[in-house]
């Protein structure tokens, strides 16, 4: 960061730094939500824009590709044009390109506005985090990312619950009018709460655009390989082994320029630091265990118990009501249990509600998932307001932004690795489970000779009742699946527990959470 940026602050944070920074989290919020909304309402949308559901896919991908992009570059960009100057004009931008996306009038025009909206979302998320540290004293930091917590745990649990109750009783259009009335109020706080400053244009002759193309092809590339990976058989498509090998290479390159310039976009040496090496790993494992429970709770209430979008938002409220009420508490809780601890029960509760939700069966559905829904919702809190002060705890001031660009895009690299992961287990698993299930269907087995003769009573014909039972067999054969993937986010949480407790104990100071 610029100038007076770089102080740490000591003092009292005003009125004007409160607001800032709530304003910025508001941001953050909309942002996050809205990479999740459109989920359930895709069928709508691209009914309406006649789309297939291949291309309907590439709603999110745009969102997630042109966010993963400018996720980076807001360090610079706060250097070149200010904090206040950025925040204001990619809010703006957020709200003309939500509206856009209502009024789109082809697949084409939804994907153009959608990219737009996630290319001016994705700098919400590492300002918010940013001025948290920048504006908010030590003893105010825990509060601080009570707030970030909110956004990134809180959003994307509740985001499915608004778009589908949006989405069955106004229309889809809605779910991006809705972003227009806080974004009118983030707009006024941030231009209230954030002070005018100059650009630095000079910025522009030592910038590191070697660092900016080859960060940017690298990660819209990688993301773009693990959104449509699976939809394209993985390395079957020409397309997808072509841009695994630009995003390599680009990454890559990325890498050995940073590490060669003095002024490097992001500085990668704060990874050798104990803490934010480990947490980083944390927040990996945290983006497999956040997005893919969303991945995976609403593609199984969907698929096995035929639930619509409503019905599905309404169990996965329950991770996400409770949260809003437990985040507040943690920095209270952190005045007499270390940070570290609190994490490491989060990553467990977390883990403990991902193995427990691998116990399904068929009549396993909305109502049973309740309890362990709360479990993850007493988890997700303790992990998010503590683990981005573990991470930050010894990062000196002028890292702020590295910092902040580097743990969001590997919280959301975690989340497109685990999905993209855990759709390839799903069709491997369930194929493997099919053929093992189809071997004990033998006519001389007397439970299938009995099950048959029923099922055949009660369709009429022989035909009608094989066709059923190997509709039963497959069915069968993906909840032995989704249980296999809900055990490997429970693993990929059991790592990140470890990790975090790995990390040196905090200083005093954010170890008081909250208190002088």
């Amino acid at each position: 960061m610029a100038g007076d940026q770089l102080l740490r602050p000591v003092g009292e944070p005003t009125r004007r730094d409160w607001i800032a920074v709530m304003s910025v989290m508001l941001g953050a919020f909309m942002a996050v939500l809205d990479i999740q909304i459109t989920n359930s309402s895709l069928k709508d949308i691209q009914g309406a824009l006649s789309a297939t559901l291949e291309e309907g896919s590439w709603i999110s991908t745009s969102y997630l590709v042109a966010e993963i992009i400018m996720i980076p570059l807001t360090a610079w960009l706060v250097q070149l044009l200010s904090a206040r100057r950025l925040a204001v004009w990619v809010s703006v931008g957020f709200l003309i390109a939500s509206l856009m996306c209502s009024m789109a009038w082809s697949l084409e025009s939804m994907i153009v506005f959608r990219a737009l909206q996630g290319f001016t979302g994705g700098a919400l998320i590492p300002l918010a985090f940013t001025l948290t540290l920048i504006k908010l004293p030590e003893h105010h930091r825990a509060k601080g990312m009570a707030m970030f917590a909110m956004t990134a745990t809180f959003a994307p649990s509740i985001g499915p619950t608004i778009g589908g109750w949006l989405t069955e009783n106004w229309g889809w259009e809605y779910i991006f009018y809705i972003n227009v009335p806080p974004g009118l109020l983030m707009i006024a706080g941030l231009l209230y709460g954030l002070e005018k400053k100059a650009p630095h244009w000079e910025l522009l002759k030592s910038t590191d655009y070697a660092g900016i193309v080859s960060l940017a092809i690298g990660l819209g590339c990688l993301q773009v390989f693990l959104e449509e990976g699976h939809r394209k058989d993985w390395l079957e498509s020409n397309l997808i082994v072509s841009l695994g090998s630009i995003a390599l290479l680009s990454l890559i390159t990325f890498v050995i320029v940073q590490l060669s310039k003095p002024n490097p976009l992001i500085n990668l040496g704060i990874l050798a630091n104990r803490n934010f090496g480990l947490s980083s790993i944390s927040s990996l494992g945290m983006g497999v265990g956040l997005y893919g429970s969303i991945y995976l709770l609403p593609l199984y209430l969907a698929q096995i118990q035929n639930y619509n979008a409503l019905q599905i938002g309404e169990v996965i409220m329950w991770m996400g009501i409770p949260q809003l009420f437990l985040i507040p508490l943690v920095p209270k809780l952190m005045k007499y249990v270390s940070p570290k601890w609190l994490c490491a029960v989060g990553f467990g509760l977390f883990g403990l509600a991902s193995f427990s939700s691998g116990v399904l069966n068929p009549d396993f559905a909305g109502s049973q998932f309740n309890q362990i829904q709360i479990i993850r919702a007493l988890g997700q809190p303790l992990i998010m307001v503590t683990i981005s002060l573990i991470a930050t705890a010894y990062i000196l001031p002028q890292d702020a932004g590295s910092a902040s660009s580097l743990f969001n895009i590997l919280r959301n690299l975690g989340g497109a690795i685990g999905i993209a992961l855990l759709a390839t287990l799903l069709d491997a698993r369930t194929k493997t489970y099919f053929d093992y299930l189809r071997e004990a269907i033998v006519p001389t087995n007397p439970q299938v000779a009995e099950r048959l003769a029923t099922l055949t009573e009660q369709f009429g014909n022989p035909t009608a009742a094989l066709g059923k039972l190997s509709e039963i067999t497959h069915q069968q054969a993906q909840i032995m699946a989704y249980n296999d993937a809900f055990h490997c986010v429970g693993f990929a949480l059991g790592v990140s527990m470890l990790a975090i407790l790995l990390t040196k104990t905090l200083p005093a100071g954010l170890k008081a959470g909250g208190s002088h």
